[in-house]
């Protein structure tokens, strides 16, 4: 869908380039409330100020064509960038909103309803294309940040040669257990380790469903060649493990990790530095 006079505000933005620059700049600048410098405002709004130039010349009335795709893309960086600033979003769409009174005025077309309305239209769906691609970006920074907190929080530690050990704090769940399972079998492939203590001392609880995700480890950890040990087993912990009928089968589980350290050293041959470790 094309509208011809589009031709004439594309055209007369463009004469007046400089100023429809600085009055974008000017509003955008006002809503940010000082976290963007106006140098730094006027270097993201104009390669898109001339995008739009370009496109209007097109004389087409809708967002979706190849003629806007070159706006498009830049306004899903601008998108992004004010994503990982931490702008809102409707602050990062007030930045193409404030466009629309200062392109209405340096168009001339205040006395044209159907132009008026064709520009409102445009400027709107770009706005909105801002926001739906703020909220993307957002939603893809915040999944990686919490990846990234799950890796943090989920250490592997070598305590010795062949000995490893991963301290858990919080609650383990199964999005949690798969990082844990992953980060341990690498450790084990990467060190050549033999013996892995999974420590709960930091699991405030357990129940079924952590049982069942330790011994998902512990499975793992075994057919990597690993021997497995579970310590942190606190006395509120073994009796709910008891009232639960949870079953550990073969697998040790001591009541600290400097017990189940000394447990490992033995099972590895260190015994003269028994007395020492404990």
């Amino acid at each position: 869908m094309t509208e011809p006079g589009i031709h004439r505000v594309s055209a007369a933005i463009e004469e007046r380039r400089d100023d429809v620059l600085a009055r974008w700049v000017e509003a955008v600048a006002d809503s940010s409330r000082g976290r963007i410098t106006h140098a730094e405002l006027t270097a993201e709004l104009a390669p898109i100020l001339d995008a739009i130039v370009v496109a209007l010349g097109s004389a087409t009335v809708t967002t979706a064509t190849d003629s806007f795709a070159e706006v498009r893309a830049l306004l899903a960086e601008l998108s992004r960038s004010r994503a990982l600033q931490g702008f809102s979003p409707s602050e990062t769409a007030t930045s193409v909103f404030a466009l629309k009174q200062v392109a209405l005025d340096a168009g001339g077309i205040t006395d044209d309803a159907q132009l008026v309305l064709s520009l409102s239209r445009l400027l709107d769906e770009l706005a909105l294309f801002t926001f739906e691609t703020y909220a993307d970006a957002r939603d893809r920074i915040i999944s990686q940040q919490a990846e990234e907190m799950l890796e943090l929080s989920t250490p592997v530690v070598k305590l010795w040669d062949g000995i490893v050990a991963v301290p858990l704090v919080g609650t383990l769940d199964s999005a949690r257990t798969q990082v844990v399972t992953e980060k341990l079998l690498q450790t084990l492939v990467d060190t050549g380790s033999e013996h892995a203590i999974i420590d709960i001392t930091g699991v405030p609880a357990v129940d079924t469903q952590v049982a069942q995700h330790l011994l998902k480890t512990v499975v793992a950890a075994r057919l990597m060649g690993a021997d497995c040990i579970i310590s942190g087993i606190r006395p509120q912990i073994a009796q709910t493990i008891v009232a639960l009928g949870i079953e550990f089968g073969d697998i040790a589980t001591k009541a600290s990790l400097a017990d189940a350290l000394v447990l490992a050293l033995r099972k590895s041959g260190v015994t003269r530095l028994d007395q020492e470790v404990g």
